[in-house]
């Protein structure tokens, strides 16, 4: 039996294969699916997805608003933030030397990943060496980004997620689309069913209502917490001047899985640092307030290396490249690697709130993956991969109003169009866009030839309805299938020009 909850991508229950959609295992663990404009086509046609995202961003907007309200100094907060970060990118290299020296010193080990291939590698045979073949895991974007649980299930390991929206999705067999609630696109309703045919210790006569699935979901994951020995976590932050890592989340479940079993490993963007103590102080106040509009996150959890008696006894660092040094080396685009990954941007967005996560074709959604994935993937033209999703904003500006360390993501949108297009230039065979932009530029760049062009415009009159044009032959209707056109007027600027001087001269 298969269970299609109207999402792209079928999801079935326990034991059954998955051959397509986005329960598939992506062949670039950064990147799946189709490009943005298809795959957009479709999340737009599906309306129970558009009333979920709806609802979720607009209640997250307003709790945001109300909390940062409250805070007298969240412009200089947010100067601050955007300063340490752009600190720690120029120094990045001797930071990383820092704390791996710390992190040894206090009892873990560190190990280098220059991509997704050795990150996994390397965990997989972490978990090996300790026998186990079962490991919990705290939500983690890192280890999406790199594919991990994938890659583990090759190797016979089971990953339990236990964040609740994580588990949803991984139940679902379906793949994360909001950074802060991956399981946005998921209904009440939904949920329930994903619960009953996927968890087999749920009482039949499970309701939607959250508390009881909330609880179902506790109680599902409580003997693997109690059996786990080994536990995988990302890292918000990592404190260079100590060793100090940190994870801050809302449900308790971090904080299970960073205490209880024997051996913690740790996967982390190279990023994701600060350079000193305080300097967390700064990030503890604006990550809750940007992602769940939270004073502060419930759990704040953090650790220093390996402390005898107390908590894992056995601590790896991962620290991941993956893409990372490439765009630091880029001195517009490394300013995506300040993201804090709060998702503020994805809430503002009214692309995103229109198409959800999973139209972007990244674990990195909306405007702050619009920007980032290429950064990590290399993307620099068409037809690599990640290449439409700079064309996926309407470049409003609402992101950066609401990013807690201010990073330009429509600047960095239009640096990313503008090297697509020069590297299209570079090209031999001219593609259908080149060919109608030169045509246009070859019409407007003569009053003789732009005249005449302007009135042959007003034949569309033909094709309107209501002042309207909604649709013309293909190739026009590669544009009209997605917005409407103004009817040309009756009489153009030229000849109104000319009819009322009396002179006879056009414009």
């Amino acid at each position: 039996m298969s269970v299609d909850l109207g999402m792209p991508g079928v999801w079935a229950p326990k034991g059954a294969a998955q051959t397509s959609g986005h329960g598939a295992h992506p062949a670039d663990p950064l990147r799946w699916g189709p490009t943005f404009p298809e795959a957009a086509a479709e999340a737009l046609g599906d309306r129970q997805l558009r009333r979920n995202l709806a609802r979720a961003t607009s209640t997250i907007r307003g709790k945001r608003a109300a909390v940062v309200g409250e805070v007298t100094d969240w412009e200089e907060l947010r100067d601050a933030g955007r300063a340490i970060k752009t600190r720690v990118m120029a120094e990045l290299p001797e930071l990383l030397l820092q704390l791996e020296e710390q992190v040894t010193a206090r009892g873990g080990t560190v190990h280098w990943a220059r991509d997704a291939a050795e990150a996994n590698r390397i965990v997989a045979d972490l978990v090996k060496a300790t026998g186990e073949t079962e490991v919990v895991k705290v939500k983690s974007m890192a280890t999406q980004e790199i594919g991990l649980n994938e890659a583990l299930a090759e190797e016979g390991i089971e990953a339990v997620e236990t964040d609740l929206a994580e588990l949803i999705v991984q139940l679902a067999g379906d793949m994360p689309s909001h950074i802060l609630v991956p399981a946005i696109h998921r209904s009440r309703a939904e949920i329930r069913e994903i619960f009953l045919a996927r968890m087999d210790d749920v009482p039949r006569e499970l309701s939607d209502a959250p508390a009881e699935l909330a609880e179902a979901a506790r109680l599902h994951l409580r003997r693997t917490f109690l059996r786990a020995k080994v536990a995988i976590s990302g890292a918000n932050f990592a404190v260079a001047e100590t060793g100090t890592l940190a994870v801050v989340e809302s449900e308790g479940n971090g904080r299970m899985c960073l205490t209880l079993p024997e051996t913690l490993i740790t996967v982390m963007g190279i990023e994701k640092l600060v350079p000193t103590w305080r300097d967390l102080e700064v990030f503890l106040q604006l990550l809750p307030r940007s992602s769940t509009g939270e004073r502060m996150n419930p759990y704040t959890s953090m650790w220093t290396g390996v402390t005898k008696g107390d908590g894992p006894q056995a601590f790896h660092l991962v620290l991941l490249d993956n893409g990372r040094t490439r765009a630091l080396a880029d001195d517009v685009g490394r300013a995506a690697l300040h993201c804090i990954r709060c998702s503020a941007c994805l809430n503002v967005c009214p692309v995103y709130e229109r198409v959800g996560g999973h139209a972007y074709g990244s674990v990195y959604p909306g405007p702050i993956g619009a920007i980032l994935t290429p950064q990590l993937t290399g993307a620099a033209g068409h037809g690599d991969p990640g290449s439409s999703l700079p064309y996926a904003s309407t470049l409003c500006g609402a992101c950066y109003d609401v990013c807690p360390v201010k990073i330009d993501i429509p600047a960095l949108l239009v640096d990313l169009r503008a090297r697509q297009v020069d590297g299209d230039r570079r090209r031999i065979l001219p593609g259908a866009w080149d060919v109608a932009m030169r045509g246009a530029s070859w019409a407007m760049s003569s009053a003789k030839r732009f005249a005449p062009a302007a009135r042959s415009a007003r034949l569309g009159r033909l094709l309107a309805r209501d002042g309207k044009i909604r649709s013309v032959p293909f190739p026009g209707s590669l544009w009209t299938r997605s917005r409407d056109l103004p009817a040309p007027p009756e009489e153009t600027f030229r000849d109104w020009w000319s009819r009322t001087r009396g002179d006879g001269d056009e414009a």
